[in-house]
């Protein structure tokens, strides 16, 4: 029993007992029970804070246990996004092409079914064909298939080409962060398929929901949200406990020794590069239908810099540090620039939230990376460990 999986991370069941109370109170306080203490926008909020805190989970995973600064996990996060966002714009836009064309005598052909659907979609960019990557737009099944398979495809290809490269530190992340860049720019083109700039609106319409009340949706997905949540922690705790946690964070001590062991340094680095490549796609597939809207600026390098940031603030390596900095960033960054946070009055100058939140945010990471290299999370190993 000592050696069981739970006995040696007890932090699992913690976590889990306070995720499923805090899921509990949400959803009874939640405007679709109809009490409605809590507000269908800030169930929204509370659902997209979910699925960030699952992606930096496995930045958590990548970084503070294998070592892989890898600036590039929201990409991988914004092509799931991506993914899911392709068929519920094209099933939303077909839906309300089919009861346009209802009242016609002659009932419209396929292709011209196909046409207005196409240039409903892509007529903001200039064009009304479908591009060859939305092949599989108009099949949910196929297309959470794709949530998968395209983050983790493209990190495999990465991943395998840096590491049997043996490329690592600063130059990695350098390498990781191109990528990201590489990506944001080409989804910025109109000719990219993915309506450019643009990029893809109307996410929270949900086909076959139509007379879904908004409060319903949301609560679904904040549950969904939960649950993907939970299960990425229990996976990750797992992947992370055992023999494999102990290699994979040899790697990050000294790879050199892990290497002259006899282990496959290369393969260890490219599975967790790639696993955790795959849940932030799921996390993204969560959470754009939340925002309802995604573009190529999600993608920006900037973002995983921020992702970086919360895992820092919340204390990498440590899954629960992970959550505490992604949603404490989260729910802060939402007050500060909702206009939440009331203006300071200096007389001589007004201090505005929305255009001093990211100096804030960076102050915070500057002395927690000085003072507090454990983060908030470290603050529960003292209280725990603290002599009576």
């Amino acid at each position: 029993m000592q050696n069981s999986f739970i006995a040696r991370n007890p932090s699992v069941l913690w976590f889990l007992a306070a995720l499923g109370l805090f899921t509990f109170g949400v959803t009874i306080l939640s405007e679709a029970t109809g009490l409605g203490l809590i507000s269908t926008s800030f169930v929204k909020t509370l659902g997209k804070t979910l699925c960030l805190c699952l992606i930096a989970i496995a930045m958590d995973v990548v970084w503070g246990y294998c070592g892989i600064l890898s600036l590039g996990h929201f990409a991988f996060f914004g092509i799931g996004g991506y993914a899911i966002g392709m068929w519920l714009m094209y099933a939303r836009t077909e839906t309300i092409v089919l009861e346009s064309l209802a009242g016609q005598n002659i009932p419209a052909t396929p292709q011209e079914i196909s046409d207005a659907i196409g240039n409903q979609i892509f007529g903001v960019v200039g064009s009304s064909d479908f591009p060859a990557i939305w092949a599989f737009a108009d099949s949910l099944v196929l297309q959470l298939a794709m949530v998968v398979l395209m983050p983790g495809l493209l990190a495999l290809v990465f991943g395998w080409l840096a590491f049997r490269s043996r490329v690592t530190g600063v130059y990695l992340s350098i390498l990781t962060q191109a990528m990201t860049l590489a990506l944001s720019l080409y989804l910025f083109q109109n000719d990219s398929g993915l309506r450019g700039n643009n990029g893809l609106s109307g996410l929270q319409n949900i086909p076959g929901f139509e007379a879904t009340p908004q409060a319903t949706i949301s609560i679904i997905f904040f549950l969904a949200s939960a649950f993907a949540l939970g299960a990425g922690y229990l996976f990750f705790a797992w992947v992370i406990s055992g023999k494999m946690g102990s290699v994979v964070q040899g790697i990050r001590d000294n790879e050199a020794r892990v290497r002259f062991l006899g282990y496959q340094v290369e393969s260890y680095k490219l599975f967790i590069f790639t696993i955790t490549a795959i849940v932030s796609g799921i996390a993204g597939a969560l959470y754009y239908p939340q925002a309802g809207i995604i573009n190529p600026g999600e993608i920006a390098p900037i973002a995983s810099i921020y992702l970086a940031v919360w895992v820092a603030i919340g204390g990498r390596g440590r899954l629960y540090g992970a959550v505490i900095g992604a949603a404490f960033v989260s729910l802060l960054s939402s007050w500060f620039t909702g206009g939440g946070a009331p203006n300071v009055n200096l007389g001589f100058y007004t201090i505005q939230w929305t255009d001093w939140w990211l100096v804030l945010l960076g102050l915070s990471f500057v002395v927690v990376t000085l003072y507090f290299p454990k983060g908030i999370g470290g603050l529960f190993d003292y209280l725990v460990r603290k002599p009576s």
